[in-house]
This record gives C-alpha cells, sequence and structure tokens, in this order.
C-alpha cells in the first residue's frame, strides 16, 4: 500500500472541523488537534497540509515505506492513533526483536524476513492486545477483552 492510498483510508476515519470542549483533543480537522499541533492553524487547515502532516510525523517515522505493503496501513494507523513509538515496539513484538522502540536494522532486517500474512497477523494479535489493556478508554472506547475493534 502507498502513502496516499494508505491516507485516503485514514482519513475516511477523521472527521472534519471540529470544536467541542468536552473532546480532550480539542480543537481538532482531519484528525490533526490543536492539542499535538498548537502552533497549526487549525480551523484554516487544509487537507493537503494534514496530508503533509501524516507523512511527514507518521508514514516516515515508522517506516511504512520499508515494511511489506499488507503492514503498511495497520503500522501507520497505530502511529496515529497510539503514538510513533508505541507502533515500533509493537511492530517489533510481532518481529520478535528487542522492543526498544527505535526502527533500525534489526528490526528492519527481521520484518523483511516475516511472510507479509504473518507478520499482519502478530502485529494485529500485539495491536489488540495493546488496546484491550490501557488504563483508559482512549483512543478507542475499551469494551474489555475479546471485543473486536474496527480499526
Amino acid at each position: 500500500m502507498t502513502f496516499d492510498e494508505a491516507f485516503e483510508a485514514l482519513i475516511g476515519h477523521e472527521g472534519g472541523y471540529v470544536n467541542n470542549p468536552a473532546d480532550p483533543g480539542g480543537e481538532t480537522k482531519f484528525g490533526i488537534s490543536k492539542r499535538s499541533y498548537p502552533g497549526v492553524d487549525i480551523k484554516n487547515l487544509t487537507l493537503d497540509q494534514a496530508k503533509a502532516i501524516y507523512l511527514r510525523d507518521f508514514w516516515k517515522p515508522v517506516g511504512c515505506d520499508a515494511v511489506p505493503p499488507a503492514a503498511a496501513f495497520d503500522l501507520f494507523d497505530m502511529a496515529v492513533n497510539s503514538g510513533v513509538k508505541r507502533a515500533i515496539t509493537t511492530l517489533q513484538t510481532a518481529a520478535a526483536v528487542t522492543a526498544d522502540g527505535i526502527l533500525g536494522p534489526v528490526t528492519l532486517r527481521a520484518v523483511a524476513a516475516m511472510p507479509g500474512a504473518m507478520l499482519v497477523a502478530r502485529f494485529n494479535g500485539a495491536r489488540l492486545n495493546f488496546m484491550t489493556n490501557l488504563a483508559t478508554g482512549q483512543p478507542l472506547v475499551r469494551a474489555g477483552r475479546g471485543v473486536l475493534l474496527t480499526i
């Protein structure tokens, strides 16, 4: 999967402009929050500007171009929703290497050596384990073990 394809899939789950005081993310547009990006004019953020942020801050740092295409979207989506370091440690868990949060040659070799389907299954298993063990319901509402999450 390419970045453009992954962005189109992701942005379909992100809304337009929202400024709800009850939302912990605060002012948000295209999934980009003022809380995370205080220097960005959220209300006037364009889709192209949001796309550039997603490429720079999520797709590239987690190495989506270096993993099998079948795993790229899941890795990207986890980086957006749970953070870059968490996405990398989850990838490392799936690849059975030390989960240090650093995307380096050891991780990339281990990922490249795994069949894509196995990597996707192990990554999503580790991701589901992480999500069901969150202390809070964020970023997804936690319903307990065994729940199927649409991600």
